[in-house]
């Protein structure tokens, strides 16, 4: 994984797992790799990958079983798309309008592009 230097990067492993998630590698109540396995595989300190599962945790998007380790919530993956689209909705379609604004793109063309796919 490479990480981007302008997002903290216990951030972006949160970006990582839930991208797994979404496109269902990682299931409801399936286990996830340790702290220590995580940190080896992306060469990071487990303070960081701690951080992480924390704030995943927090979220509800895991939870731990003491002495067992992290595992999928139920309802992860529908908690994973409710957040992210409130934040596709909130910050990315006003700056996709303001540039189709700016470039002079009718929606029209846009839906075309969307049938297309």
């Amino acid at each position: 994984m490479e990480f981007n230097q302008h997002k903290p990067i216990y951030l972006q492993i949160c970006d990582r797992i839930n991208e797994l998630i979404l496109s269902d590698v990682l299931k409801a109540e399936e286990r996830i790799q340790s702290v220590r396995e995580l940190g080896i595989e992306l060469g990071v300190n487990p303070n960081t990958v701690v951080r992480s599962y924390e704030y995943l945790q927090n979220k509800g998007i895991i939870f731990n079983k003491r002495g067992i380790g992290y595992f999928i919530s139920k309802d992860a993956k529908e908690l994973i798309l409710k957040e992210q689209k409130e934040e596709f909705i909130e910050n990315e379609i006003p700056k996709f309008f303001k540039k189709m604004k700016l470039y002079n793109i009718d929606i029209d063309d846009i839906v075309n592009i969307y049938r297309k796919e």
